[in-house]
């Protein structure tokens, strides 16, 4: 149901899938040697993080270069469908669970999450700092240890392998399952206790 809502029957999802993540690396990556440097000549500790430092800070940079404010209405467009995505993508997991356990239709599933997920973030509004960093260091380390765990430890190898295949024009090689089942999940967990070991160390609180 998830493949078949965005992308056309002849795609190659392993491929696709490849090309999101590494392009999203390269920008994250350009994004960090544009910023931080920016802060460190501003004078703003590079610990600095959460909405302040893209809605309050990074317009002041923007501000004091030339054609900064086109440059900032062109950043802001693309964070704009950046955000719009990343819901989409986000959503479509429990929206599916809706309309594949509950049986509701397309329509009605998207309207319910759309609806939660409107609620949360009012609520959340005064702490969307601390629950950013929530959801950074603890909540998508832990889901992503989770997932690793539940492919490659709980579910058969032979239809953990079917999964990564679907929808590939050329499988997959055996290396994939214990790169996965060693590699992938072990890293996932160092990230998970490393970056609360971090905030622990250094007294840094969540809440």
């Amino acid at each position: 149901m998830i493949y078949g809502s965005y992308l056309p029957k002849d795609e190659d999802i392993p491929s696709s899938a490849r090309n999101v993540a590494v392009f999203d690396t390269i920008a994250a990556l350009l994004a960090m040697l544009v910023i931080l440097p920016a802060m460190s000549v501003g004078g703003m500790e590079p610990s600095s993080s959460g909405p302040g430092l893209m809605f309050v800070y990074l317009p002041n940079v923007l501000n004091g270069m030339a054609g900064g404010r086109i440059v900032g209405m062109i950043f802001f467009v693309a964070v704009l469908f950046a955000g719009i995505s990343s819901i989409v993508n986000l959503y479509e997991a429990p929206v599916a669970f809706l309309q594949e356990k509950l049986h509701l239709h397309r329509v009605p599933a998207v309207a319910v999450i759309g609806v939660i997920g409107a609620i949360v973030s009012v609520m959340i509004q005064p702490w969307t700092s601390q629950w950013m960093d929530l959801v950074s260091v603890y909540i998508c380390p832990l889901g992503a240890t989770l997932a690793g765990v539940m492919f490659f430890w709980v579910l058969q190898k032979d239809k953990a392998m079917a999964e990564v295949n679907r929808g590939a024009k050329k499988p997959i090689g055996s290396w994939f399952y214990p790169l996965g089942k060693y590699v992938y999940c072990a890293l996932a967990l160092i990230a998970l206790v490393g970056g609360a070991a971090y905030f622990l160390i250094n007294g840094v609180s969540i809440g």
